[in-house]
């Protein structure tokens, strides 16, 4: 890291202070404000309870040794305390005199806040999050590595596929589970790309042709399936440093005659303001050439959907704006400034909501059979050792190979991506994580559509 963009790092001092006293003061207020049903929906309610929390709960993370060392750090505390706090009932209990009712740590009404501010219309703060990291980062990156890099990629997401099915069928034939159910159960709802983007669809084709609902059967499969992505994330990271021939470092493609040098980060006033206004302004070009897209389809033939995730073509356009050199440097240095904020600013926030918001920790409890926990282990090791390899093969590091076209296929979507990237400490490789779960994820839909009535047909 140069020492330019070492200014990420300015004003730590006043971080120590806040965190003394105010941090817990304002989080105070939060709690407060939730439990008498006042605090405010969007933005400001997210904020106020939010992110005091995530502060605080990052401050544990990087100071506890075994989470830190090899179950990566603040990011899976963040998820599980999120989980934690949805499902955690205090009992009834008396004090001073007077007996206070049992009651969850997060209400009802501070759940409805959380889901809002994640994903609601009118906040749809993760979506927020993840257009300005996917722009930063592909403009953080060298086009000619950029290029280089993206056409050899379908190789170690295709080996990730082929070795995770092959392996769910293996195990589950041999534990009893069955290797169909090992494929079905497991495998394909832990690639789909998340719940939004992946399951549902998933169930809405399932449900479509057989007339069963398979959510509440998905949902575990998804959840653990997340977990130890993000673990193994962690322990990857740590293996790069044990043994650094294995590791590009956040550098996806093994190419010493390719250097990627950083953007300058300045963080002033104005460049956070173009930041932001240039990376929102690219989410909504991915939203028009999705509309198009579906509209010329309904043009070629009224029962033909061409449906790609706008966040797929936010990259290609993103990347090809990179590639081709059209973009200003002074938009470029304005839109990692604005990427290198967000991560140091939100991603604490971002991983506890989606603990609260995303993670069922009743569904993931309930699953916890030998079998099952088994088989969604396997799936994730097995990504790791086929994207892994494969990339190899094409000239990608190892380590950043299997995170990306691996766990980030294995995890659970865009908030997955996040959690597993924080987790390697390797955000910069968000367009490679996005593509594997938008891309590889809309394959796996794609592929149980065509098997929908050999695996779940009865």
């Amino acid at each position: 890291m140069s020492k330019e963009n070492e200014v990420i790092s300015a004003g730590d001092e006043v971080y120590k202070k806040f965190m003394r006293l105010p941090v817990f003061l304002i989080l105070g207020v939060g709690f407060l404000a939730m439990y008498l049903g006042v605090l405010p929906t969007g933005m400001i309610g997210g904020m106020c309870l939010l992110l005091p929390l995530a502060l605080i709960i990052e401050r544990i993370g990087q100071h506890t040794p075994i989470l830190k060392g090899y179950l990566g750090g603040a990011p899976l505390l963040l998820i599980f305390v999120g989980a934690g706090l949805v499902y955690i009932t205090v009992p009834e209990f008396t004090l001073f005199g007077h007996t206070f009712e049992a009651f969850k740590l997060i209400p009802e009404y501070g759940l409805e806040m959380c889901k809002n501010f994640m994903k609601s219309s009118g906040t749809n703060f993760l979506d927020f999050y993840i257009c300005g990291l996917i722009v930063g980062a592909i403009f953080g990156i060298n086009p000619k590595l950029l290029l280089k890099a993206g056409v050899r990629y379908a190789v170690p997401l295709l080996a990730c596929i082929l070795a995770c099915c092959g392996m769910a069928a293996a195990v589950g034939a041999l534990m009893g589970y069955g290797w169909k159910e090992g494929i079905s159960m497991v495998a394909f709802p832990i690639l789909g790309g998340g719940m939004g983007g992946g399951v549902v669809p998933m169930n809405q084709v399932i449900s479509e042709a057989t007339g069963q609902d398979m959510i509440s059967k998905f949902v575990p499969a998804l959840a653990l399936g997340n977990v130890f992505a993000i673990i193994a994330a962690g322990l990857l990271d740590r293996l790069g440093q044990k043994f650094p021939q294995l590791s590009g470092d956040g550098q996806i493609l093994k190419d010493s005659t390719i250097v990627n040098i950083e953007p300058k980060v300045e963080l002033s006033i104005w460049n956070i303001a173009i930041g932001l206004a240039v990376s929102t302004g690219f989410f909504a070009l991915g939203m028009i050439l999705r509309f198009l897209l579906t509209k010329l389809g309904h043009l070629i033939n009224p029962d033909f959907n061409i449906n790609i995730h706008h966040l797929a073509l936010m990259i290609i356009v993103v990347a090809a704006c990179k590639i081709t050199g059209i973009i200003p440097e002074y938009i470029i240095v304005a839109c990692y400034s604005w990427f290198r904020f967000i991560i140091k600013a939100f991603t604490g926030i971002i991983l506890l909501a989606i603990g609260i918001v995303y993670t069922n920790l009743g569904d993931v409890i309930d699953a916890i059979t030998l079998e099952y926990v088994v088989l969604c282990a396997v799936v994730v090791f097995a990504s790791i050792l086929g994207a892994g390899f494969a990339g190899r093969l094409v000239g990608f590091n190892f380590i950043e190979s299997a995170i990306t076209a691996g766990l980030c296929m294995a995890n659970m979507g865009g908030t997955g991506d996040v959690a597993v990237l924080s987790a390697s400490r390797r955000m910069e490789l968000m367009p490679f994580a996005r593509f594997s779960t938008s891309i590889g994820g809309g394959g796996i839909i794609i592929l149980c559509s065509l098997l929908v009535n050999y695996f779940y047909g009865g």
